[in-house]
């Protein structure tokens, strides 16, 4: 199970982007942080999630 934004899920094996895209996050207004480490955008196809990761995702809101 990988946690991510404190939910368990079972995405071990799966690729960080993959995952994004079927959430449907939108990668220009987000950051990623997995185990404690930010996760370049550069990086999101290589980055395989594994059994007991912790991700965060932050998304950014504009507004005035």
């Amino acid at each position: 199970m990988v946690k991510v934004n404190g939910e368990p899920l079972d995405l071990a094996g799966m690729r960080l982007s993959d995952y994004l895209s079927s959430a449907s996050y939108s990668l220009s207004f987000i950051a990623v942080e997995k185990n404690g480490t930010i996760v370049p955008r550069s990086q999101y196809d290589s980055c395989i999630l594994a059994d007991g990761d912790s991700v965060e995702i932050v998304s950014f809101v504009g507004g005035g």
